[in-house]
């Protein structure tokens, strides 16, 4: 009996330490990242100004498990009929697999964004903008972050803040599509975001359509936006080893009888009917519930389902506390009704983060992550 999960990114991660200590002894649970460590990526941002942070929020995965076996490869595709996961250095076959493989900047085809926008999914990318920002302070430029969702809230307040600790003259621009900042949020939350970026010098600029870009300009419908630096969070798309895609899944998390998709990986749909925004909170909580359908599953295979009636399947509800973001050395919480900004505001960022890392069993970086996160 083989139970893989492909990524080892939040839902990845959770879900193998939570198998780790289920899964019956007879169950082979085998881990498979192009990687081999585990990133915190929601204080990714925050390498961009402060490059020693990479060392608190990345986890070598051989720290963070203990029982799995880790395959550091490149997963190339998922043939669900034959339960054969195709790498780029060769295959392997599964009783029951969790596509945990999380998402990747979507470009849209839009002509130029690619090739010269720097998107924020992995540490090379806080690098390379960081080196990238560092020449647009010296010489006095213009950055424009593309798309206001919680990523290009949190880039943007970073790039504004770096700015201001270089006493640079640096406009940081932050443009969306739609009418609001983190417009898949709250209301509430929306108008604390933009005071935030307000306060940070960040200029906002909604219903701007980007149709794409060249080596010094975004495009817009109409006009330009002169750049130094480009930096593209204006969406999400599947990883590809599913063809790009992001499949729906309902409360069982499950694309067929023994394939789950976990976290931004799928747009998951729960068990009250509701669509569930991709998260790091969605994707833990989703995590925990595939890793006791799959204990169940395992167990009813191993001992032989007698009455021949399947395990029922817990459903995924997702119940969210609430929302936080960084803009830079502010942050924004939402917490049931309350909306808060400044001290509480960051210490419950730091928690959070914080708190993952312990979850994981790395408890120095977390103490680390705190640490910088309350300066």
């Amino acid at each position: 009996m083989r139970v893989v999960v492909l990524g080892a990114g939040y839902a990845g991660l959770t879900l193998a330490r939570r198998l780790e200590s289920t899964l019956p002894d007879a169950a082979d649970l085998v881990v498979v990242d192009e990687s081999d460590t585990h990133l915190v990526q929601h204080e990714l941002h925050r390498v961009v100004r402060r490059p020693a942070v990479a060392d608190a929020i990345t986890v070598p995965l051989d720290e963070a498990l203990s029982r799995a076996t880790i395959r550091t490869a490149r997963v190339e595709g998922v043939d669900r009929d034959a339960r054969r996961i195709h790498l780029a250095d060769g295959s392997l076959d599964y009783d029951y697999a969790a596509v945990c493989l999380g998402a990747e900047t979507a470009f849209y085809d839009l002509p130029g964004v690619q090739d010269h926008g720097i998107p924020l999914k992995r540490l090379d990318h806080a690098h390379r903008l960081r080196e990238r920002f560092l020449d647009t302070c010296d010489a006095g430029g213009h950055a424009v972050v593309g798309g206001a969702g919680l990523s290009g809230v949190q880039v943007a307040g970073e790039l504004a803040a770096l700015a201001a600790e270089r006493d640079a003259d640096v406009g940081v621009t932050v443009l969306e599509r739609m009418d609001s900042v983190a417009p898949v949020f709250p209301e509430a939350f929306q108008s604390a975001v933009r005071d935030a970026l307000d306060t940070a010098g960040v200029t906002v600029t909604t219903g701007a359509q980007v149709t794409g870009a060249t080596a010094d300009a975004v495009e817009l419908d109409g006009r330009t936006v002169p750049y130094d630096t480009f930096v593209w969070t204006g969406g999400i798309r599947g990883p590809d080893a599913l063809g790009g895609e992001r499949p729906v899944v309902r409360g069982d998390l499950r694309l067929d009888a023994h394939t789950f998709a976990v976290g931004d990986a799928a747009k998951v749909v729960d068990g009250d009917g509701e669509a569930v925004p991709a998260s790091a909170a969605a994707a833990i909580r989703e995590a925990g519930v595939v890793a006791r359908n799959l204990d169940r599953l395992v167990r009813a295979d191993l001992d032989g389902d007698a009455d021949g009636f399947a395990p029922r399947m817990e459903p995924f509800r997702f119940d969210v506390p609430g929302w936080i973001v960084s803009v830079g050395d502010d942050a924004v919480a939402k917490v049931g009704p309350k909306v808060l900004r400044g001290a509480p505001a960051r210490a419950m960022k730091a928690t959070v983060g914080a708190g993952h890392l312990s979850s994981v069993g790395a408890v120095t970086r977390a103490v680390e992550l705190a640490r910088d996160e309350l300066g």
